[in-house]
């Protein structure tokens, strides 16, 4: 098994992911335990999003958007057969009054 982490590319501000620096970090996070890490930009996780909802019926937010990106990404460089899983850890409603869906 491996863990993947998604953040922001720099000077992405998706909000649900942040790129945070070591001392921001909360005390349960244990680094060593994750794998890789993969970036993913503001404009790559609103487009998930707004096809999840479009294609998929999977109403979430920019953080899911960004974390399906990030599976998507890794699936392109399996060379394995593997199991992936995604976390959609938002809700879309809670997008409504932005701009997300527009």
């Amino acid at each position: 098994m491996q863990i993947v982490g998604v953040q922001p590319t720099d000077g992405t501000r998706n909000p649900g992911i942040r790129r945070w620096s070591t001392d921001f970090l909360p005390k349960i996070f244990e680094a060593h335990r994750v794998d890789q890490t993969i970036d993913v930009s503001e404009e790559e996780a609103r487009f998930m999003a707004r096809r999840l909802a479009l294609e998929e019926g999977i109403f979430s937010g920019m953080s899911s958007g960004g974390a399906v990106t990030a599976a998507a990404k890794l699936v392109e460089r399996l060379v394995e057969p593997a199991i992936l899983v995604c976390i959609i850890c938002d809700r879309g409603d809670r997008y409504l009054s932005s701009n997300l869906f527009t």
